[in-house]
């Protein structure tokens, strides 16, 4: 009695714990009742909560780039530490953007607070694009090969044992003698078959199948036989689906796996949207080119800019000088108001060369940024080419024929409307009845045994010992023929998708036109700005000659006491007002002339950049070879462990630092003059002719020179007396 008990408390404890359990399954629990065990004692919720508040850092094995490791710090105005000057030709800039960035990088993706490289990073353009394209498997990303894989041979093997002991509720089955006779049977199935769809839309296959039955069933010719049969079969479309040209648009009819468009992706669509991709890829370097001509031309221009604000500045010091030694001996042109205009005019002028300064540090770390090189490795860019200066004078009609031919973006959309011509083709065959013929034919096999025989052959039943014999002999077979017929009435889903197709290929041939016709804008508006600019560089260039012959006469006026203090510091100020203009003019000329290439599509061929597929690295290829012997001699890969039943980590253990999340390293090396980054080495140019500046120069006059001047240097010039305020 007292075992009893027991056993019963413990069964209604089981079941009171399986209650819980389904009812916690079936109404769901909340995360304070996760907390709880199985027997309903509840445990301590503050593990629970800091595990679900904290803060965690995924386990990534990402090293730093160097160029971000070994970055010196920026410089800054109060810095009095000099850089080494590195002289870059555009050629170089070309080359350190293009060689330096996988990820395509435009101006506006750092200008922006809201970069896609923060906040959609899968969307920002690559070197990788095209490769994910055409590798890819997915609906409306499948590539080529994806698409290919459709016409390959599939082999399909299933192997299956089984056992059945069944009481008979029949009296033949039990022998007629014995009540409740037990039907025991041991049951294995087998069946292996190749299938392969063709290119004009057929599939073929062949299977052979074997059916094991071992059994005590009486009354039978053997206890334990083997029936099968090698089938072959064969479906070809009539109507829906059927011919080379629906199967290459949208691959074999069979295939279930349906595209956003609605049309199955086929070879051909799949290349044209590996076209569609590289296009994209092509558009996006050719713009990352266009900033780095830009912003090279942009540096060049803070360059003169700040020359120019230094010469001004110490024109207007210069001035304040020879006022102050004037008021220091009571001389006329030496009183307060002049003194202080002239003080006034100087720190105007500081300040202007301290914004063109920092303004030339900003540009030089954007053309960093564009050619992939450390924000500061001891040294600061200095542009090395000049500017062209010579009339540039362009076609238009052969320039609007290269636009017209030569854009990416009107390649692009002709690929679009390609696309959506052959799926058109595809849709209007799908808007017909599925009519398909079948055929089949089989040989049946049959045997005691599935290979050999144990009777002799004068024997009865000595034939059908052997399954595979009976097989071979091809004695027993069977064959089938006749058609398949599937139509919903009205076809309404085909027609709408038939009229679907249409639509969009209107859209897109409309969109075709517009964009020739904003090509045909934008490069009439780069026309007229290439002689805009021109114009410009030339007025603005008589204007400096006017503005220096204007300050030497004043200066001369106001040394004779002619002129007042406050003419000759305006003279001043327009000649470094002219000077930049005339600089500012001269660059956008330039760039003028790059957007003429732009806008007509010959940027990238203008640099001498053409696209191609590159090669792998050398550990790609021996990763390659390597998997492909263990494929060939059944090698498993030592990293693989197939009964490993544990979850790899994902989170960093332990307390992580700042320097752990940034991915650097505790202590950094000191750093030297080369900051560890290796400058890729680019041949050297020959050098350009010089242009000679735009109009004459007259005899005794100073040339604006478009010859580039060192830095200046770092110490401000002191002032004439302690008492006037200047460091």
């Amino acid at each position: 009695m007292p075992h009893f008990k027991k056993s019963f408390r413990k069964r209604r404890r089981e079941q009171v714990v399986s209650l819980a359990l389904i009812l916690s399954m079936l109404t769901g629990c909340t995360g304070r009742e996760r907390a709880l065990n199985y027997i309903g004692e509840p445990k301590n919720l503050d593990y629970y909560e800091d595990a679900m508040t904290r803060i965690e850092y995924p386990d990534v094995d990402q090293p730093t780039p160097d160029t971000v490791t070994f970055a010196q710090k920026p410089r800054t105005l109060g810095d009095r530490s000099r850089d080494e000057v590195w002289d870059m030709p555009l050629a170089e800039a070309i080359h350190l953007a293009l060689a330096n960035n996988k990820v395509i990088r435009t101006r506006t993706d750092f200008l922006s607070t809201n970069s896609q490289l923060y906040t959609n990073p899968d969307n920002v353009a690559s070197v990788y694009d095209p490769a994910i394209r055409e590798s890819g498997v997915l609906f409306g990303t499948r590539g080529v090969e994806s698409a290919l894989s459709y016409f390959d041979t599939q082999w399909n093997t299933n192997l299956v044992w089984g056992k059945n002991q069944a009481i008979q509720n029949n009296v033949f089955l039990s022998g007629g003698t014995v009540p409740g006779f037990e039907l025991i049977q041991d049951t294995a199935q087998f069946s292996t078959g190749l299938t392969k769809n063709m290119a004009y839309g057929a599939t073929a296959s062949v299977t052979q199948n074997w059916n094991y039955l071992q059994t005590n069933q009486p009354n039978l010719l053997f206890p334990s036989v083997y029936t099968g049969n090698l089938q072959f079969n064969y479906t070809q479309p009539l109507w829906a689906g059927a011919g080379a040209e629906f199967t290459r648009i949208a691959g074999p009819l069979n295939t279930n796996l349906q595209a956003v468009s609605g049309v199955n992706q086929g070879v051909i669509i799949a290349r044209i949207n590996t076209d569609i991709s590289i296009a994209d890829f092509e558009i996006r370097v050719r713009n990352m080119l266009k900033d780095v001509e830009d912003l090279y031309w942009d540096l060049y221009l803070a360059y003169r800019t700040y020359d120019a604000q230094v010469i001004a500045r110490n024109s207007a010091l210069r001035t304040w000088r020879e006022v102050k030694a004037k008021a220091d001996i009571g001389a006329r042109g030496g009183g307060a108001a002049d003194e202080a205009q002239s003080r006034e005019a100087y720190f105007s002028a500081r300040a202007g060369a301290e914004d063109s300064l920092q303004n030339l540090y900003t540009l030089e770390v954007q053309l960093r940024r564009m050619c992939g090189l450390a924000s500061t490795d001891g040294r600061i860019i200095r542009p090395a080419d000049e500017p062209v200066t010579a009339e540039f004078i362009p076609d238009w009609h052969m320039c609007l024929a290269e636009a017209l031919t030569r854009r990416e973006e009107l390649r692009r959309q002709k690929w679009a409307i390609k696309s959506y011509d052959l799926q058109l083709i595809a849709a209007k065959n799908l808007a017909h009845p599925q009519f398909n013929f079948v055929g089949g034919y089989q040989l049946n096999g049959f045997g005691n045994n599935l290979f050999g025989a144990n009777l002799d052959e004068g024997m009865v039943g000595a034939h059908e010992q052997s399954a595979y014999r009976t097989l071979a002999n091809a004695n027993q077979s069977g064959w089938q023929a006749g058609f398949q017929f599937n139509m919903p009435f009205g076809l309404r889903n085909a027609r709408s998708q038939v009229r679907n197709y249409e639509l969009r290929v209107a859209k897109a041939r409309e969109i075709l036109s517009l964009q020739e016709t904003e090509v045909s804008h934008e490069l009439t508006n780069a026309f007229q700005s290439l002689g805009w600019r021109y114009k410009t560089a030339e007025t603005n260039f008589n204007r400096g000659r006017a503005a220096f012959r204007q300050l030497q006469a004043t200066d001369a006026e106001y040394k004779a006491g002619t002129r007042t203090l406050d003419l000759l510091l305006q003279a001043q100020n327009r000649l470094a007002q002219a000077q930049i203009a005339y600089y500012t003019s001269i660059v956008r000329y330039n760039q003028a002339i790059t957007d003429v290439h732009f806008r007509k599509g010959t940027l990238l061929e203008n640099n001498n950049v053409h696209l191609s597929e590159g090669l792998w690295t050398p550990e790609a290829y021996k990763d390659a070879l390597r998997k492909a012997w263990a494929r060939t001699y059944a090698f498993d890969a030592p990293e693989i462990d197939p009964v490993h039943h544990e979850p790899m980590s994902f989170v960093r253990k332990g307390v992580v630092s700042s320097a752990e999340v940034a991915g650097l390293p505790e202590e950094l090396p000191p750093a030297d003059g080369t900051m560890g980054v290796e400058v890729p080495q680019v041949p050297a140019l020959p050098e350009a002719p010089k242009e000679a500046p735009i109009g004459p120069v007259a005899p005794g006059q100073r040339p604006l020179s478009l010859e580039p001047r060192p830095l200046p240097p770092a110490e401000e010039p002191t002032a004439p007396s302690p008492d006037v305020g200047v460091p």
